[in-house]
């Protein structure tokens, strides 16, 4: 929740000059996966990214279930004084499908996608548990993109976290 209007990572100025409240739904752990592809081996040219958002139905129906906790929160009587109209979904959307459909219009990833470069010993890793890239010496991946899973919280501080042990594992790695 925010005690501002707010839309758009903080760039919709105009909204935010206006009276109002905000709350956001997120979709903390999704089950969807998508996949990040590189175009050709030129470095230059950037690489296919397929975010693959609700692919599974699971993604999807917290979505919904949150919208609506929001609305049952906003009904409440602590908001009276103060509700005006729902601005998004809107009150039009009332249906699972309605809901779903005018969420998808302010779609974001708040800047925290994982698992690009996963570590781990699986078919889908691509970095072992010293961070190295398997197939190519001397290369590390030392960023969030590692992260087999999204966790339940901002990245800022697990990423800062990788990087420490990192550190520690190559400078042990140079002393011997």
């Amino acid at each position: 929740m925010a005690p501002l209007l707010y839309d758009d990572n903080g760039r919709a100025i105009k909204l935010m000059m206006n009276e109002g409240y905000s709350c956001h739904v997120c979709v903390l752990r999704p089950k969807s996966t998508g996949m990040v592809t590189l175009k050709s081996a030129n470095a230059m040219v950037a690489p296919e990214i397929d975010f693959n958002f609700f692919s599974h139905p699971a993604d999807k129906q917290i979505l919904i279930d949150g919208i609506k906790v929001i609305r049952k929160i906003f009904a409440t009587s602590a908001f009276d004084e103060h509700r005006g109209e729902e601005m998004h979904p809107g009150v039009q959307a009332q249906s699972d499908e309605d809901i779903f459909i005018k969420s998808k219009e302010l779609l974001g990833t708040v800047f925290h996608p994982v698992g690009t470069c996963k570590m781990g010993n699986d078919d889908n890793a691509v970095v072992n548990h010293q961070l190295q890239v398997y197939g190519i010496e001397n290369l590390r991946v030392v960023d969030a993109s590692i992260m087999p899973t999204l966790i339940s919280g901002n990245t800022n501080a697990p990423t800062m976290a990788i990087a420490e042990k990192a550190a520690d594992m190559i400078l042990s790695s140079a002393q011997l």
